[in-house]
C-alpha cells in the first residue's frame, strides 16, 4: 500500500511540476523525509535527485525545441552552480543535520513560491551577480539534494529577469546539471548505491508524469495557483519534519 501511495504521488508531482519547469525534487523529498516511512537520507537523497534528472530532461529538450533555452542566456547561472552542487552532494552531513537542513529549506521555498510576482522594471543583472546567484542556489541544492529551480525560479521571476516561459526554461536546465552534479558529488563521496527496486518504480511513474507535464505545460495549468497549491504542501511537510528532528 505504501508503495502504490508513493508511485502515484510521485506521478502527480511530476506531471504538475513539469507543467511549469520544475522537476519535483522538493515535494519528493518532502514526502520521502515523513517519519511515517523512516527512510535514512542515504536512501532519499539520490531517488530524489535520479527522480528530477528523468522529469527535467524530457522538459529541458521541449523548451530547447521551441528556441526558449539559448546557452549564452544561462551560462552564468551555471558556471559556479555546477561544482558548487557538486561540492553539496560531497558534504555527508549527519542525518539530523540533514533533515533539519531540509526542514528549514523547504519551509523557505514554500515562502518563495507563494510570493506573487508584480509587474516591475526588468532588473539587468552582471555575471559576477548571476555566477553567485547560482552558486549559492547550487551548494544549497547538492547539500539537500534539490535541483534548486524553486529558489531560482521565483527569484527571477521577482526580479522580472525576463519571460515566465524563458525563466522555466533555465530553471528546467538548473535543475538538469545541478541534479547531475549533485549526485555524481555525492556517489564521488562514498554514498550508497541506489536501491533500484524501491527507486525504479517511481522512476517510471515520474517519467510518464514528467512527460505529460512538459507538453501540457501552463496552457492547461495555472502556474500561480500550481505554486501556491505545492508552498501549502511544502509548508506542511516541513513543519512535520521539523516537529519530528529539532
Amino acid at each position: 500500500m505504501e508503495s502504490y501511495m508513493l508511485i502515484s504521488a510521485f506521478f502527480i508531482i511530476a506531471l504538475v511540476y513539469s507543467s511549469v519547469g520544475f522537476g519535483g525534487g522538493s515535494s519528493y523529498l518532502a514526502l520521502l523525509a515523513q517519519p511515517f516511512f523512516a527512510l535514512l537520507p542515504e536512501t532519499i537523497k539520490p531517488v530524489a535527485l535520479l527522480c528530477n534528472i528523468v522529469v527535467v530532461t524530457g522538459g529541458t529538450i521541449v523548451f530547447y525545441r521551441q528556441g526558449e533555452l539559448k546557452w549564452k542566456e544561462i551560462w552564468p547561472f551555471l558556471v559556479l552552480s555546477v561544482p558548487a552542487a557538486f561540492l553539496g552532494g560531497y558534504w555527508q552531513l549527519k542525518e539530523s543535520t540533514f533533515f533539519i537542513l531540509l526542514g528549514f529549506t523547504l519551509l523557505f521555498a514554500a515562502g518563495f513560491l507563494w510570493i506573487k510576482p508584480k509587474s516591475s522594471t526588468a532588473k539587468e543583472l552582471s555575471v559576477l551577480q548571476q555566477a553567485g546567484l547560482g552558486g549559492g542556489i547550487g551548494l544549497l541544492s547538492g547539500l539537500v539534494s534539490i535541483g534548486g529551480g524553486i529558489f531560482l525560479s521565483p527569484v527571477l521571476h521577482l526580479m522580472n529577469w525576463s519571460t515566465a516561459k524563458k525563466i522555466s526554461a533555465l530553471a528546467s536546465a538548473f535543475i538538469l546539471v545541478n541534479s547531475i552534479s549533485g549526485l555524481t558529488g555525492h556517489f564521488s563521496a562514498g554514498g550508497r548505491a541506489v536501491d533500484w527496486r524501491f527507486a525504479l518504480p517511481l522512476l517510471v511513474a515520474v517519467f510518464v508524469g514528467g512527460q505529460i507535464g512538459s507538453r501540457l505545460g501552463s496552457q492547461v495549468f495555472n502556474a500561480l495557483y500550481i505554486r501556491r497549491i505545492t508552498a501549502v504542501i511544502i509548508l506542511i511537510a516541513s513543519i512535520n519534519i521539523l516537529r519530528d528532528h529539532l
